[in-house]
């Protein structure tokens, strides 16, 4: 029991100094808030705010805490918050990182009171041959590779063709872009084939910014003075630089071969690299960056194929924070609430780039208990020895903000008997 107790004080301490790098120029309400919600989605694995009251275990009635959270939500993001988020992130990761760009969906097929419920592509039932629809919203998002080689985030919003000011998906995706463009002036964009779009790779050369993107079976290129289709080169050639690559869970033998082609967004010289081996139809990847080798055939071919993180990502976020069972309603509120959803998913992230003998990291994995010991993904592990660990908790962190009240001085007189 001392050895649980121990660990729980260790976790608090971790989380709170975590929260406090984020809300260091926030007032003491909004300071509390931020911890509060961390804390409270970290322990209880959910993101339903009664479900984050519960471990705050605190002396108030429930539904007076669920509406001070409420109010918080309500008035967005904080700026500085965000700001000091994105400079933490900033320091984990390499010079020139790696950046997944992709699009996601929050389903809420029963929502009639949600504010500007759109209709998206359920991605969890539908398959290449049908396509299945149902209310909900857009979620695009931005994730880094850290040192360590795990994504982080650095964009995530939840919108809907429904809003009012909604123009395209395109300028949300190009927020997102310039954002990253911001943080790191040099990166490597990777994407997937919906994102074979000539505005997507005119932005990325005004940004100055490397790229590897999948391309469609309609897309042309210029090859020897001649447009011709992407797939007609991908037939010609054959795969002669081989490669064990991880796709979809499994390690394939692939077959690499490149060539040099102008694409028709911007007329400038990039390297269409093909993928032989692994899907019915080999991968056609569109890049700018320089080959001059093998093992720079082998390197960006690798880059595109850390993509299944982001997808990782996303699927963590929802199974063990419950990402699409919220019930706050207006859209700014929502997306309040993937911000400090993100925040908890960048503390695994931290917490992931300890050192495996590290006290506390190695209690998560014991908490968690994992049927693997050594595995690519680590989120999933760490989301549930962190919940594990908070379980034993009596009390959540109220104690640590205890308002330190002034000592008074008080006149005292002698009074004659």
């Amino acid at each position: 029991m001392v050895n649980f107790t121990s660990n729980t004080y260790q976790m608090k301490r971790e989380i709170l100094s975590f929260s406090n790098k984020i809300s260091r120029k926030l007032s003491k309400p909004e300071k509390k808030f931020i911890a509060d919600m961390n804390y409270g989605i970290l322990a209880s694995g959910s993101c339903l705010l009664t479900d984050i009251v519960d471990q705050l275990h605190e002396p108030s009635r429930k539904i007076n805490i669920v509406d001070r959270l409420s109010r918080h939500l309500a008035k967005g993001t904080p700026k500085d918050a965000l700001k000091a988020y994105l400079a933490q992130v900033k320091k984990w990761c390499p010079d020139q990182p790696v950046i997944h760009i992709d699009d996601s969906d929050v389903v809420k097929p029963e929502g009639y009171k949600f504010e500007s419920l759109g209709w998206v592509r359920d991605g969890s039932e539908s398959t290449s041959t049908k396509n299945v629809y149902k209310k909900g919203y857009h979620v695009t998002e931005a994730t880094v590779l850290t040192k360590s080689n795990h994504p982080v985030s650095i964009f995530s919003e939840l919108h809907s063709s429904k809003e009012k000011d909604f123009t395209s998906i395109n300028d949300i995706t190009f927020s997102a872009m310039e954002r990253a463009a911001a943080l790191f002036e040099k990166a490597t964009f990777v994407m997937d084939r919906g994102y074979d779009d000539n505005k997507m790779f005119l932005k990325l050369d005004s940004m100055g910014q490397d790229y590897v993107i999948r391309l469609t079976a309609k897309r042309k290129l210029l090859y020897h003075n001649k447009w011709v289709f992407a797939t007609e080169l991908r037939n010609r050639r054959k795969g002669k630089v081989k490669l064990p690559l991880f796709y979809k869970g499994k390690i394939h033998d692939a077959y690499l071969s490149h060539v040099k082609v102008q694409i028709t967004a911007s007329r400038k010289d990039i390297y269409l690299i093909l993928v032989y081996g692994i899907t019915e139809h080999p991968m056609m990847l569109a890049t700018n960056r320089e080959i001059r080798s093998k093992d720079d055939v082998i390197k960006t071919a690798k880059l595109y194929f850390s993509r299944w993180k982001i997808e990782e990502y996303f699927r963590c976020k929802k199974q063990m924070f419950q990402f699409e069972n919220f019930r706050v309603r207006k859209l700014k509120a929502i997306n309040a609430l993937n911000f400090y959803l993100t925040l908890c998913m960048a503390f695994l992230g931290h917490i992931s780039m300890k050192s495996e003998t590290n006290a506390l990291k190695v209690a998560i994995i014991q908490t968690a208990d994992p049927v693997k010991e050594k595995i690519v993904f680590c989120y999933y592990r760490l989301a549930k020895g962190i919940s594990g660990i908070l379980s034993y908790a009596k009390e959540g962190i109220r104690l640590w903000f205890r308002t330190k009240r002034p000592v008074y001085r008080q006149l005292c007189l002698k009074l004659a008997v």
